[in-house]
């Protein structure tokens, strides 16, 4: 199943968090924060202005962004946990 997503919204795939801290502990699953970073997987149209007039996206399907922490909805799509947002979530892109 393919999800587009409307208007200013966006899909994004979150990036695996480190297993390990940089002194070598494992971090447990019930400990990890979910990544504030993923990849775009998909975009809408963009939003519109009062006039009718399109305001494109700022960001593409392969963008790697950070988004805030609370920032999304969570959805499955084929088993596949992802976050749709709209792209004022998004804090930046990284690249």
């Amino acid at each position: 199943m393919a999800l587009k997503p409307l208007h200013d919204r966006v899909l994004v795939r979150r990036t695996e968090s480190d297993e390990k801290t940089s002194g070598g502990l494992i971090i447990p699953e019930s400990a990890k924060e979910k990544p504030s970073e993923g990849q775009v997987v998909a975009i809408g149209e963009g939003a519109r202005k009062d006039s009718g007039e399109l305001i494109d996206m700022s960001v593409k399907a392969g963008d790697t962004i950070l988004f805030g922490k609370w920032s999304g909805t969570e959805v499955t799509v084929d088993g596949e946990e992802l976050l749709m947002m709209k792209e004022s979530d998004i804090m930046g892109i990284i690249e």
